[in-house]
C-alpha cells in the first residue's frame, strides 16, 4: 500500500526519520521535513547507511549531521509514491505493563467477579490502592519479539484462533545509547526519539488455564505477527521535550475509544527506562513502550474482529491507519 505520512510538524524546522521503500526498489532511511524526503543511504557524511539502525547505532555522531541535513537545500524528493515502512528494527522491545491508573481499574472491573461480594466501587477503590503500593516497588515489564512489528499502515492480521483481539496504543521511546543502570534522573538522555507503537493483545491467552500458577503468557498473548503497528517515523527527543504532557488517541472505525494524557502514568518515562536498564543492558534501536491508557476493548465488550479500522495518533508524532483482516487458514 502507498501511503503519504500525515506527520504534524508544529515548529520550523522540525524533522524525523522514516523507512521508506519504492515499489521496486530497497528500504532506505530518509529524513522527512514536512512533505519532503531526503534519502540518507547516499550521504558520505552519515556513512551511508542502509537502515535507520545504522544511524542509531552512531546516534551521537550522527544528529548533528541530521540537524544539519534538515536545513539544507538539497536533494528533497516528495513523499509521494513510497511505502512507509517501521521507522526502527529494533534488537529489543520492552513492553510496559499496567502503567496508566484508569486502565488498571478499568480492567479489574472488567476481570472481577461478582461472587467475591465487592461492589463495582469498591473494586475501583482497591485496584487504586494497589496502584499506590506499586509505586514503592520497580515497573512492571515484560518483553516481545521484534517479528511482531510492522508498519503504521500495514493491515493487522487477527490469528483466527483468536478470540478477543485488543487495542493498546502507547508512546514508546527509541534507544540512541548503549546503556546499562542509568539514574531515573539521566535517564532521558539515552533516548533518541520517540514513536507511535500500538501493542496488540490477545486477552484470553494471557493466562494459561492449564498453567494458572505461572503467571502471565506474554508470548502467546502480544507476539503475533502484525501485532507491534510501529511509526510512522522516528521524532527526535528535543522534538519532544516533555514526554508526559502528550495526548494519546485511537478510534475504531471512526469512533474515539483511547483519549487520555501521557499524564496517567503510573511510573513516568524515566524510571520505565531506567528500570529496564537495571535489568538488561539497552542497545541503540531499542523500543521502550510505556503502556497503554483506558479506553481498550475488553472493558467495553468490543473486540477487534476483520475490517475494523483503527486510526491512531499521539501529539507530534505522526498518525497510524491500520485495517484488520483475518488470517488465512493454511
Amino acid at each position: 500500500m502507498l501511503v503519504i505520512v500525515p506527520l504534524t510538524i508544529d515548529h520550523a524546522g522540525s524533522w524525523a526519520l522514516a523507512s521508506l521503500a519504492t515499489p521496486d526498489g530497497p528500504a532506505f532511511p530518509a529524513l522527512l521535513v514536512r512533505d519532503r524526503v531526503l534519502d540518507l543511504s547516499d550521504r558520505p557524511e552519515l556513512g551511508r547507511p542502509s537502515s535507520t539502525r545504522q544511524l542509531l547505532d552512531r546516534w551521537d555522531d550522527a544528529l548533528p549531521v541530521l540537524e544539519d541535513l534538515a536545513g539544507s537545500t538539497r536533494e528533497w524528493r516528495p513523499l509521494d509514491g513510497l511505502t512507509v515502512l517501521s521507522p526502527v528494527e529494533p534488537r529489543q522491545v520492552f513492553q510496559a505493563g499496567a502503567n496508566y491508573r484508569t486502565h488498571v481499574i478499568d480492567i479489574a472491573v472488567a476481570h472481577h467477579d461478582a461472587s467475591d461480594g465487592r461492589t463495582v466501587e469498591q473494586v475501583r477503590a482497591d485496584a487504586a490502592a494497589e496502584m499506590d503500593t506499586r509505586l514503592q516497588h520497580p515497573p512492571y515489564v515484560f518483553q516481545g519479539l521484534p517479528s511482531a512489528i510492522c508498519g503504521a499502515y500495514d493491515d493487522v492480521v487477527l490469528p483466527f484462533d483468536g478470540q478477543q483481539p485488543d487495542w493498546e496504543l502507547e508512546l514508546a521511546a527509541v534507544i540512541g545509547r548503549r546503556a546499562r543502570r542509568v539514574a531515573p534522573e539521566d535517564a532521558l538522555d539515552v533516548v533518541a526519539g520517540w514513536t507511535i507503537v500500538n501493542d496488540l493483545t490477545l486477552r484470553e491467552r494471557i493466562f494459561r488455564r492449564d498453567a494458572p500458577a505461572l503467571g502471565a503468557d506474554w508470548l502467546a498473548a502480544k507476539n503475533s505477527p502484525t501485532f507491534l503497528p510501529t511509526g510512522p517515523v522516528l521524532v527526535p527527543r528535543a522534538a519532544v521535550p516533555d514526554p508526559s504532557d502528550l495526548r494519546i488517541e485511537l478510534q475504531l472505525n471512526g469512533e474515539v475509544m483511547q483519549d487520555e494524557s501521557t499524564e496517567d502514568m503510573l511510573f513516568d518515562v524515566a524510571r520505565v527506562i531506567a528500570h529496564c536498564s537495571t535489568v538488561a543492558t539497552l542497545l541503540p534501536g531499542d523500543l521502550v513502550l510505556t503502556g497503554s491508557p483506558a479506553g481498550n476493548g475488553l472493558p467495553r465488550g468490543r473486540l477487534l474482529r476483520a475490517g475494523d479500522r483503527m486510526d491512531s495518533t499521539i501529539t507530534g508524532l505522526g498518525f497510524q491507519a491500520n485495517h484488520c483482516i483475518l488470517e488465512e487458514r493454511s
